[in-house]
């Protein structure tokens, strides 16, 4: 139109109308060949794009064909949020999106060759175009390095680098391509504006480009890894991988021996240690700088998370649900047989999480935890004020001190248990003597002490007037449970402790037909020693007389032999040594049947919830019998199975010493080469440990030679192996999970949970399991478990809830191994704990 009006001008000036006329023509064909020449350079610069475009969805297709293959085995390989997550932790859709973005991008480029574009666009999508075929090269080119290096197999490092420059490159290579896909698109968007506004706009997608970079980086170096190996299947074998992470920073290495002992039958589903391949978990090394971003981002669209709350209670942050169930005490008809310091668990165990004393911090480490503890992590002064002059506890600036005294022994208890040695040499401590009760613990010194002599001792109190005895005894480190005498059963098996101590413990021993002692009489080995240090051995006071004639009475018709009375003139006490019988002979002349025997249909180990009987069970004699012989000596017990184990069936279906020994063996490789290098745990920071399904004692045995100690717990129901694990010169204590455990809150640095979790849910609900869990565990404690990929995916969920961090996670053939750390996080909103409020 501009030039038209421009010829008519022109020619009312002209003399000659046909020469201009000759003129116009010639400069419109030409016009005309140069747009035509234009248009014509345009198509292949599309086409090249095109075949670009399908070049980046060959490759994008092939990713999730890729991670297919590596998992087609099983949906347990990984735990089912994992499979299903990419390198920023979002739900993988690249194979549904591809065709989306296929289709986009095809109908731009038909698009773009309707329409007009300028020299400049052109020449700035054939320089891009260039790029890419330039950045293609580089790949190949580094790919066919890649499988040179990988022939080389030197294991030295080279591999690992290689595949971060080949991602890098590729990550280019994608990006390049994505931006001219880009670039395509603002110009059919913008076709009617200027070759400088489209210079804009690819100025943007390149700064665009540069912010997306950090986060597209690990997407594309994770698919340039995995068709590498596509292309290299025969090396995949050769290297391995870390597949541990720790806060999604640190990568932690899993290379773990393949040869761990697996006991076969019904509880065997113990995920096997094995040597992490580049096929599973190729993306773990790299999805590991992003995985606390991750966990974080998906607490809120966790289908199995949380709502969490602080319970509000009268204990506060020492809350045990099961002993301050007030709604319970305040109904009790009586109190005389301290029924109030017994378990009475809510009809509904709590799903809220107690609340942290105000300026807790992490715990003093042992050995010195022995001597002090943070007096904010304990913050009770009670004790302190009573029981100071006895050196049982001080208060001395921010921390509390043991200075190692008690009622008996104020000027120390290693005097004292070197006293008890000497007046009975045959107790021998630490070898014919390791396992031992300590009734009425007070804050454990003595069986703190007792650690020196190899001996290891089950210290229990009542939570009663003595304020936070127990705590203070779990702060420090030393073992102990909350319990009392009074009107059911220890929760242990019978005939398992090598002795049984109170040190002026206040329990009347005498009343009721000897009810307690006779529950004493239950649970010590046949020649074993109780050891009574309480003022009627040695005082003359009326009340003292009265109770030692009561109790001389009672351990005669007992059959209990009085070894010794002795006084420790230092500590101006004395102490009164028993011995049990080891046979039925002194049961059989008595003349009176006081107490009587039990009747044949009592079980001797049962003991949970069992009310207590006035009544003695025989001692086994028959050398085939539990407890008719002494246990071999310490250490060597730990290792050899029990004489009595004969002809029956073990927990895993093999005869009962094979299976022991095959259980032993596989907790030593399993702790060896995975838990004390693996897991990211520093063990030197550990001291309470807790089996929380102990069955052999296994995993206990095997950490004998670090510092820790461990409680192992046997479910109520699963097999009643604990007399094993006392056998062998271990410790533990029956509970049901279902139910909070006798400890205060934040007393152990180690759970672990072997196939607990998917047995426990039958009967109650895991959240509910899970809150006891963060309850007794301390800040930055770990918590390790071993259970099926679906229950592994769901305690993952409730601890990304808790703001819990996952250590590690690991998952093949539907079993998973997780381990989680437990953080200082509290939520903010509170429920009442109606049942807890006095």
């Amino acid at each position: 139109m501009a030039l038209g009006k421009y010829s008519r001008v022109d020619g009312r000036k002209s003399s000659s109308y046909c020469s201009t006329a000759t003129i116009v023509v010639f400069v419109a064909f030409c016009l005309v060949g140069i747009w035509m020449f234009m248009s014509s350079s345009v198509v292949p610069v599309q086409n090249s794009e095109l075949s670009s475009q399908d070049t980046t969805n060959e490759v994008k297709q092939t990713v999730p064909k890729s991670v297919s293959k590596q998992f087609d085995d099983t949906s347990g390989d990984l735990p089912e949020g994992a499979t299903r997550e990419d390198a920023t932790g979002m739900p993988s859709k690249e194979s549904e999106n591809t065709d989306e973005d296929n289709t986009a991008e095809n109908l731009v480029v038909e698009r773009k060759n309707e329409n007009t574009e300028s020299q400049n666009s052109a020449e700035e999508n054939q320089e891009e175009n260039r790029a890419n075929e330039s950045s293609d090269q580089k790949t190949e080119s580094e790919n066919e390095l890649k499988m040179v290096d990988e022939d080389d197999g030197n294991g030295n490092g080279k591999d690992g680098e290689t595949n971060a420059r080949e991602g890098e490159s590729n990550s280019e290579t994608g990006e390049a391509e994505n931006e001219g896909g880009e670039m395509n698109k603002n110009s059919q968007t913008e076709s009617e504006e200027s070759s400088g506004e489209n210079r804009s706009e690819s100025a943007e997608g390149e700064k665009s480009y540069e912010e997306e970079e950090t986060e597209d980086k690990t997407r594309s170096i994770d698919e340039e890894a995995i068709l590498t190996e596509e292309k290299n299947d025969q090396n995949q074998n050769k290297h391995s991988e870390k597949s541990a992470v720790k806060n999604g920073v640190e990568s932690r290495e899993n290379n773990q021996a393949s040869n761990e002992m697996l006991p076969a039958g019904a509880q065997s589903e113990i995920l096997t240690e094995s040597t992490t391949q580049n096929g599973a978990w190729s993306t773990q090394a790299v999805e590991s700088q992003n995985e606390k971003k991750s966990q974080q981002s998906s607490i809120s669209s966790e289908k199995n998370g949380h709502h969490w709350k602080v319970c509000k209670s009268t204990a506060g942050p020492d809350y045990i649900p099961c002993l301050d169930n007030w709604q319970v005490i305040r109904k009790l008809p009586s109190r005389k047989h301290y029924e109030h310091r017994e378990r009475h668990c809510p009809e509904e165990a709590p799903t809220c999480l107690v609340p942290l004393p105000e300026g807790y911090k992490r715990s003093v480490k042992w050995p010195k935890s022995r001597d002090k503890i943070w007096y904010y992590n304990v913050p009770h002064t009670k004790l302190a004020e009573v029981k100071g002059h006895q050196n049982w506890v001080k208060v001395t600036g921010e921390y509390l001190t043991f200075p190692g005294g008690g009622t008996q022994f104020k000027n120390g208890a290693l005097h004292y248990i070197d006293f008890i040695q000497d007046s009975v040499p045959e107790i021998a401590w630490g070898k014919r003597s390791h396992v031992i009760l300590d009734v009425g613990c007070g804050v454990a010194s003595f069986g703190g002490y007792l650690l020196e002599r190899d001996v290891l001792a089950m210290s229990f109190a009542p939570k009663d007037e003595h304020e936070a005895q127990v705590q203070f005894a779990l702060e420090r480190g030393i073992p102990a449970i909350l319990s009392v005498m009074g009107s059911k059963r220890l929760p242990f098996p019978s005939l398992v402790f090598d002795l049984v101590h109170c040190a002026r413990c206040r329990v009347p021993w005498h009343i009721e037909g000897g009810k307690l002692l006779l529950e004493l009489n239950r649970v010590l080995r046949p020649g074993g020693y109780f050891v009574w240090s309480a003022t009627p051995v040695y005082q003359k006071l009326p009340e003292d007389v009265g109770i030692w004639q009561e109790m001389s009475r009672l351990t005669k018709s007992m059959c209990w032999d009085l070894v010794v009375i002795k006084k420790d003139r230092l500590n101006a006490v004395g102490a009164a040594i028993y011995r049990k019988p080891t046979s039925n002979e002194c049961y059989n002349k008595r003349t009176r049947n006081v107490p009587p025997l039990c009747e044949e249909s009592d079980d001797p180990n049962a003991a949970w919830n069992v009310p207590l009987q006035a009544c003695m069970h025989k001692v086994p004699v028959d050398s085939t019998e539990r407890g008719s012989l002494w246990p071999a000596r310490w250490p060597k017990r730990l290792e050899q199975p029990p004489y009595w184990l004969n002809s029956q069936v073990g927990v895993y279906g093999k005869a009962a010493q094979e299976d022991f020994t095959a259980d032993y063996n596989h907790w030593k490789t399993v702790v060896s080469q995975s838990y004390l290098n693996g897991m990211g745990i520093k063990w030197s920071s550990v001291r309470n440990v807790m089996d929380m399904k102990a069955v052999y004692g296994g995993f206990a045995a095997a950490l004998k030679d670090l510092k820790v100690w461990v409680m192992n717990v046997v479910p109520i129901d699963s097999p009643d192996t604990l007399p094993i694990i006392y056998e062998r010169g271990l410790f533990g204590i029956y509970h049901d999970w279902c139910e909070s455990f006798n400890t205060y809150p934040r007393t152990y640095d180690v759970l672990h949970a072997d196939h607990l979790f998917s047995t426990i849910k039958k009967r109650c609900k895991l959240v509910t399991v899970i809150a006891e869990v963060d309850r007794i565990l301390r800040p930055e404690g770990k918590l390790i478990i071993r259970d099926i990929g679906e229950t592994i995916s769901e305690v993952e969920s409730l601890a990304k809830s808790l703001q819990w961090e996952i250590q590690m996670i690991y998952s093949k053939d539907n079993e998973g191994l997780l381990c989680l750390q437990k953080t200082f996080w509290r939520p903010t909103e509170e429920e009442t704990m109606k049942s807890a409020i006095v």
